[in-house]
């Protein structure tokens, strides 16, 4: 679901830079920054073509850094989800293990946000799961409790997380990056 963070996206911006100014023509570092941008939207693309019409659904959010074990959120593609939500007519409910200070702190109260203590409070009264961050705890859910809790059993996972076909076994749609039923 692409990068973020301080670090990688400056440095490919500098590497860019620095070949121009030396006159090189890095077509390979933009191509890098472009598809960047684009793995970004793309779980909101998926969620959009499942739903139609957002306006009014709700999506549970697993994950709000950048990546696991920091609150960093400079960047993260959950700021690209959750504000394409919002273009929308969603609301989130948004869960991580380190970054709902951050959230809070970026987005403040919001009536289309609803920051959640835990992973299983994020699923309640929401239509669909998306996964934005490779937490451990993701690893291993209740998969039974959340497809009972989920108003529609579908999981959006930017982070590849589950098998396709446990998921489908399960009684899920299951949309993830580049696999499963859905490549795109």
């Amino acid at each position: 679901m692409g990068y973020g963070g301080s670090c990688f996206p400056k440095d490919v911006q500098a590497l860019a830079r620095s070949a121009r100014e030396v006159g090189y023509d890095a077509d390979i570092l933009g191509a890098v920054e472009r598809v960047n941008g684009r793995q970004k939207q793309l779980l909101f693309r998926k969620i959009q073509a499942h739903f139609g019409d957002l306006r009014g659904k709700t999506i549970a959010v697993w994950g709000l850094a950048f990546k696991p074990n920091t609150d960093d959120m400079r960047e993260a593609p959950s700021r690209v989800l959750l504000e394409a939500l919002w273009a929308a007519g969603a609301s989130a409910r948004a869960y991580d293990p380190v970054a709902m200070p951050e959230t809070l702190r970026i987005y403040g109260e919001r009536r289309d946000l609803i920051l959640c203590k835990t992973s299983p409070e994020a699923l309640q009264g929401a239509d669909a799961l998306a996964i934005c961050t490779e937490w451990q705890e993701f690893r291993s859910p209740d998969f039974p409790h959340i497809h009972a809790t989920l108003r529609s059993p579908v999981i959006f996972d930017g982070r590849n997380l589950y098998d396709p076909s446990q998921m489908a076994r399960a009684g899920f749609s299951y949309y993830a990056i580049g696999r499963g039923k859905h490549l795109t």
